[in-house]
């Protein structure tokens, strides 16, 4: 749904905190303005804005700072506003200088924040590995104060807010949102979501049957390792220097592959007319795949971030799906079973005798899993149907068949 199809309204609350609470938070302030500004300096002199300061800065305002992901994502939003607001300023004749952050404020949104209405309390996120923060907000006790009608309301949903410092005192402005009944939009009942699945011998493959190949990126991380190991039998100076520049060059090697894997899988999502993306949920899933050696400890989740704010950027929403049997089930009849999933990629159905590659049918389990979720959810997105090579298919119970002229086996390798 468009951003102008939401009535949206503001509840603003004072927040009480314990005093190491404050401190952490005052903490977190500081790194989202060094993050804000971190964002800025990367991509004000190229005019940047929208999706560009996100790439441009993301891995910077992650290296430089102590804040989490989704909050590095949103330091970056901001400074693309602030970027925005400036071009407009310029363009108007007016004078605009670099945006500076001096105000103790920080954007939260519903990854970063959760509101417990009937504790009428809330969660934020903190910087580093601190825990979250949880207070209590201040509202009026009478129960007709404006802030209960968001806050217990279930046609009101908490969007963005930013949490201010202003004299001692922490203050919520909580922003909410529903969606605006008299807007004309087009249908969603049939909305579309790509499913990906992430693999050991591919980095992703789509349902569409997309396939990034992980062969190129093993082979130049082994090469790394080679050089590593050798420097790392001379132990001089000279050589520690170098393996300091080496890991932070293999670093940047693995961001720019992730980087063109991430806007293959947003294109891929555009040129089937995707509302969204589904991923398996990362969780555990370093664990599930041990042998995946293309993903250093943090790959997984850089690539659902890249995708995530690239995604965003084009109007597609990405969410994830609980991963259990996807590798195990069979897409076509959704039989269950262990001695499915074969050895070097392959998959054979033991009871309806389907075979495929094996992370494009788990590609297409994750999409359907997803949707059956989607179908029992009381806050459903619209969408009732995944992308396939050739068509969409709308999971029912049981057998799913396949449209017409489609050829599992001859799906072509396509490479970022």
């Amino acid at each position: 749904m468009a951003d102008n199809e939401y009535h949206r309204r503001t509840a603003i609350t004072r927040l009480s905190v314990s005093p190491a609470d404050s401190t952490l938070l005052r903490g977190t302030i500081e790194e989202w303005q060094q993050g804000c500004q971190v964002a800025v300096d990367r991509a004000w002199e190229q005019g940047h804005s929208n999706s560009d300061v996100q790439e441009l800065a993301f891995d910077a305002v992650r290296n430089q700072t102590s804040l989490g992901s989704q909050h590095a994502i949103l330091a970056c939003h901001q400074a693309a506003e602030n970027i925005r607001s400036c071009i407009t300023r310029r363009r108007a004749g007016k004078k605009a200088s670099k945006p500076t952050y001096t105000s103790p404020t920080i954007t939260y949104d519903s990854r970063t924040m959760t509101i417990f209405p009937e504790q009428e309390q809330v969660s934020l996120t903190t910087h580093g590995d601190h825990a979250r923060v949880r207070g209590d907000l201040v509202v009026p006790d009478d129960e007709d104060g404006y802030q209960h009608q968001y806050l217990a309301s279930d046609e009101w949903e908490p969007t963005e807010s930013t949490l201010h410092y202003r004299n001692g005192e922490w203050y919520l402005h909580l922003g909410f949102r529903k969606p605006d009944t008299n807007a004309t939009s087009e249908t969603t009942e049939n909305g579309t979501v790509l499913g990906v699945d992430l693999g050991v011998n591919e980095i992703a493959v789509t349902s569409t049957a997309r396939f990034f190949s992980a062969g190129n990126l093993n082979h130049e991380r082994r090469e790394f390792e080679r050089v590593r190991a050798d420097l790392q039998t001379h132990g001089t100076r000279n050589a520690h220097r170098t393996l300091e520049s080496l890991s932070n060059r293999e670093d940047e090697y693995v961001k720019h592959v992730l980087h063109g894997v991430a806007n293959g899988i947003v294109e891929e999502a555009l040129r089937y007319d995707c509302d969204g993306i589904i991923f398996e949920e990362l969780d555990g899933i370093r664990e599930r795949l041990p042998k995946a050696a293309w993903h250093s400890k943090w790959a997984f989740n850089r690539l659902y971030n890249y995708v995530e704010y690239k995604a965003e950027a084009e109007g597609l929403f990405v969410d994830t799906t609980d991963p259990k049997n996807t590798s195990k089930r069979c897409a076509e009849c959704g039989f269950v079973h262990g001695n499915n999933r074969q050895s070097r990629g392959a998959f054979e159905c033991q009871e309806c005798g389907n075979r495929n590659q094996a992370d494009y049918n788990a590609a297409k389990n994750v999409a359907e899993l997803y949707l059956r979720r989607e179908q029992q959810s009381s806050r459903r997105r619209g969408v009732s149907q995944y992308a396939l090579k050739s068509g969409t298919v709308t999971p029912k119970r049981g057998y799913t068949p396949y449209p017409d002229g489609f050829e599992a086996e001859s799906a072509d390798k396509s490479h970022p």
